[in-house]
């Protein structure tokens, strides 16, 4: 599990086809990068890889067909900026919201406004998953965990603040940039848990 605050941005150095799946090298430039260990989960771009091996500050991590047909892992080529997060521990403080890695979707940055010091981005994402969207709440853009600040049809809208520009890739974003997006895992499971009921009263 991870909290969707991005701790730094790494760096694609390498990029190899491996029979259908993908293999990266990642610069991953963590303040201590002595504590990541082989097989530990770190978040890029909102992706839960595994490291396979580890070179002074550089981690390996292999992509399957799946992550690569649902994320936007295709388009990441040697020198795309990847936002990392390495997975929570049970010490760690929740700054964000509770991100699982599992990405739901591609979206696509559609707008974006300056708005004094901020910025105003509007994305498109997949019509099935707006059931998951609510206005103020949580959802996950490239493995940053933002807030929700309006909605319409298929289109949500969140505000970054200068410190989400500046530290993280999405202050990089234009518009028809294609993003990673995860809904809020509590809103799957109360879904979940509410369509036996939603079926039988509509039965």
């Amino acid at each position: 599990m991870f909290t969707g605050i991005i701790q730094t941005i790494g760096q694609v150095t390498d990029k190899q086809q491996q029979s259908g799946d993908l293999k990266f090298t990642v610069k991953t430039n963590f303040s201590q990068p002595e504590k990541i260990r082989l097989g530990d989960s770190i978040a890029m771009d909102g992706v839960c890889l595994t490291v396979t091996n580890i070179s002074q500050d550089a981690v390996d991590v292999d992509v399957s067909v799946e992550t690569v047909n649902k994320t936007t892992v295709s388009s990441w080529q040697v020198g795309t900026a990847l936002n990392l997060e390495p997975a929570m521990t049970l010490q760690d403080q929740l700054g964000g919201h509770l991100v699982s890695g599992h990405v739901d979707a591609i979206g696509r940055c559609v707008a974006r406004v300056p708005s004094a010091r901020s910025a105003i981005f509007e994305f498109e994402i997949p019509m099935e998953l707006m059931k998951f969207v609510v206005t103020k709440g949580s959802i996950t853009i490239n493995g940053v965990s933002l807030t929700v600040n309006s909605m319409t049809e298929n289109v949500l809208s969140v505000n970054l603040v200068p410190h989400t520009l500046q530290h993280t890739n999405l202050g990089g974003l234009q518009v028809n940039d294609t993003v990673n997006i995860e809904v809020d895992t509590i809103a799957r499971y109360v879904e979940r848990m509410l369509q036996p009921h939603l079926t039988h009263s509509m039965a």
